[in-house]
Parts: structure tokens; C-alpha cells; sequence
């Protein structure tokens, strides 16, 4: 992720404002959250089909029941684990100055 900043430093030789930019590795946040529910749900089947059964309940309905309940703990989890790293990117975060670059003609040889 590139985050610039609005400040300008100065200028470059051929007179163009030069501007400094963050350049960090930011974390997506989707494939957290997706991967945490997966694991919800693998944690939700060994609490419904690994652990002794309740004869009161079926093991289908037990396993849609905490399915919900891990799923959403799971995003939850991956959720926070991505902001950590974000915070972790931001301390090793690294500073650039962007200059201007005339661009040459392909003719240009």
C-alpha cells in the first residue's frame, strides 16, 4: 500500500514538484476474514460430530448452530489478527520522494 503524503519537498532539477510517499506492505483484510470463518466452521464440525452427542438434539442442527456462532467468532479473530499486522506494517513503513520523469517518445532512439 502507498499512502502519499500531502506535503511537497521541494523541487527536481527540471523544476517539478517533488512529493513524499509512504511505502508499506499493508495486509487485505478479506482474505483474513474469510479464512477465519473457514476455521470456525472446521471447529464447529469437530464440536458437533467429534465430541460425545446430547440424544435431546440432532448433530445437524447442533453443527448449524455453532457453524453461526464460530463462523462469526472466526471473521472476528481474522479480523483483528489483519489489524495487527496493518499496525506492524505502519512501524516498518518506509519513506520515498516521487519525482516527475518526462517520458520519452517510443521514436526515441
Amino acid at each position: 500500500m502507498v499512502s502519499e503524503d500531502s506535503n511537497i519537498t521541494g523541487n527536481s532539477a527540471d523544476g517539478a514538484p517533488e512529493r513524499r510517499i509512504t511505502v508499506r506492505r499493508a495486509p487485505r483484510f478479506v482474505p483474513f476474514m474469510v479464512l477465519g470463518g473457514i476455521l470456525g466452521i472446521v471447529v464447529a464440525a469437530f464440536v458437533a460430530f467429534g465430541l460425545p452427542a446430547d440424544p435431546q438434539f440432532d448433530a445437524g442442527a447442533v453443527f448449524g448452530f455453532f457453524t453461526v456462532a464460530f463462523a462469526a467468532a472466526g471473521v472476528i479473530l481474522g479480523c483483528i489478527v489483519a489489524l495487527v499486522l496493518d499496525r506492524l506494517s505502519i512501524r516498518r513503513s518506509e519513506h520515498a520522494i516521487v519525482e516527475a520523469v518526462a517520458e520519452e517518445e517510443p521514436g526515441d532512439d
